[in-house]
């Protein structure tokens, strides 16, 4: 395993002066930055520089830094004429970067082959996004890119132990969901062969056993171990998680802000915070106590469907492999009961038979969280659900979820950007998946051709992919989170491509 130093760590009373000063509008460039020499050396001038009455941090800043704003936008030379289809199938060799050089004092975690990150903001590439990207890189006949991504992310679980959120070293405490499995099996049938898989079993095997980590480790029921939580029943099932309870390197004047508003120990609330962006959705009413109070965060007290039903997945492939490359029978026994083990508390603890619906578990209050969303739609993405559950989920979402620009993320307007009126491009995917497996290809028509009409839509007023919509009133655009809309954008342009793949091939 290699070690990698920390923001905060490389330059100490540095990073807490620049973070909290307001000289970057955003907390992430800073920590982005690239030092134009060794990070000691500028410590130590900095120190040096502070007792000069004419110091100015920015112009400190400027000479020892290449500042990511300081770059030049992407400019796109794409003919006019083209449809947004082609557009997007050529705006992949603008969203690629090449292999990365190892830089002494960047947060960048070198990648050794090309990969695409989600853009705007994002110039490193992230975990759960790329399994969407590919998506799209699949129906642009990219497979080569796929390839390299999978590659790059075994190279981090060979390198660090798992796959972090980013490639970034402040990314290193967490991950998000687990999709790598999925990953290889989508590359295993781009290319037509399954021995794929068995390339990367182990590091799917070492990926998974960073998710149960401890599970062996917890002897009683109703106690917990970093993402592992055995239930009442000695079921094991999983949490989100950070392994670091301090404020996020990337956002670092916000938690700090939000901690000085709050009366919780400020361990408890920057764990919370961290676990959220594990998820992937941070944040969302979904992980609020109080469901319009960011300071009322608790997502490492819930059991989350989705990310159940992804280790869920993780294990069938597993087992899917180890069964076709003639591994113990013991051991393939031994995975079957861990994955039976595991769908049923799916649907012992998260199934909501009053309104037919999943729901995320509270591990304390030992009840479902009364959190609509469209995590509910991951058992039907993932044909675990029954057909009747899957019936009355399926109704459940058209009635109360589908909106005329698609999914919408839950029906609680609070401002964060993972509810409403905000849909997002991998969830639009899981719902169309879902729809499909369970006959509903009438419905899955009608959010594909709704989804891609609003990305369109939005693409004529602006000339960009967002990396949310509002689906609820189509003249606005999202809103919400820790940053401004970004555009680009990866998982958005890939469920496109894949949703009008569909549609063409189904008209």
């Amino acid at each position: 395993m290699k070690f990698y130093e920390q923001p905060e760590d490389l330059y100490l009373a540095l990073f807490e002066v620049v973070q909290m000063s307001g000289v970057f509008a955003d907390s992430k460039t800073f920590v982005d930055c690239l030092p134009k020499r060794d990070a000691n050396d500028i410590v130590t001038d900095f120190y040096r520089a502070l007792k000069k009455p004419d110091f100015d941090l920015l112009t400190f800043l400027k000479e020892n830094f290449i500042i990511p704003e300081e770059n030049d936008e992407i400019k796109m030379d794409i003919p006019q004429d083209f449809s947004l289809e082609e557009r997007l199938k050529i705006q992949w060799q603008y969203l690629t970067k090449e292999a990365d050089l190892e830089i002494e004092g960047s947060s960048l975690i070198p990648l050794p082959l090309p990969y695409i990150v989600p853009g705007g903001r994002f110039q490193e590439i992230y975990y759960w996004d790329s399994y969407f990207t590919m998506i799209g890189l699949k129906a642009s006949d990219r497979v080569d890119l796929i390839e390299s991504m999978v590659e790059n992310f075994a190279h981090l679980i060979r390198t660090v132990g798992h796959i972090p959120n980013g490639n970034r070293t402040y990314f290193l405490s967490r991950s998000q969901p687990p999709f790598f499995a999925k990953m290889v099996e989508l590359l295993a049938e781009a290319k037509g062969h399954k021995e794929i898989i068995k390339k990367y079993l182990t590091e799917i095997w070492v990926e998974y056993l960073f998710w149960i980590e401890g599970e062996t480790e917890i002897p009683l029921p109703g106690k917990y171990y970093k993402r592992v939580v055995r239930m009442d029943d000695d079921t094991a099932l999983n949490r989100y998680w950070d392994d670091d309870n301090t404020p996020r390197a990337e956002s670092y004047v916000e938690d700090i802000e939000l901690s000085d508003k709050s009366r919780r120990y400020p361990e408890k609330l920057f764990r919370n915070l961290r676990a959220a962006c594990e998820s992937g959705w941070d944040f969302s009413s979904r992980w609020l106590y109080d469901a319009m109070d960011l300071k009322s965060v608790q997502t490492i007290a819930l059991i989350p469907v989705d990310l159940n039903v992804l280790l869920s997945e993780t294990e069938r492939i597993i087992i899917e492999s180890m069964e076709l490359y003639g591994e113990d029978e013991n051991v393939i026994s031994r995975m079957k009961n861990f994955r039976k083990n595991r769908i049923e508390g799916i649907e012992r603890y998260c199934w909501e038979e009053e309104r037919g619906i999943f729901l995320d578990y509270h591990i304390k209050f030992k009840e479902k969280v009364n959190r609509p969303s469209l995590a509910m739609l991951y058992p039907l993405w993932a044909n675990t659900a029954t057909p009747s559950q899957a019936k009355r989920v399926l109704d459940y979402v058209e009635y109360h979820f589908l909106r005329d620009g698609g999914l919408v993320t839950t029906e609680i307007s609070s401002g964060q950007q993972w509810d409403a009126p905000n849909g997002w491009a991998p969830l639009q995917w899981i719902g169309f998946q879902a729809m499909l497996n369970y006959g509903r290809e009438d419905m899955a028509k009608t959010l594909a051709e709704r989804w891609t009409k609003l990305n369109e839509s939005v693409f004529e007023r602006t000339g960009k992919m967002m990396e949310k919509y509002n689906v609820e009133d189509l003249s606005l655009e999202a809103g919400g989170g820790e940053y401004p809309v970004q555009d680009g954008f990866g998982w958005t342009n890939g469920v496109y491509l894949a949703m009008k793949e569909w549609l063409r091939e189904n008209s």
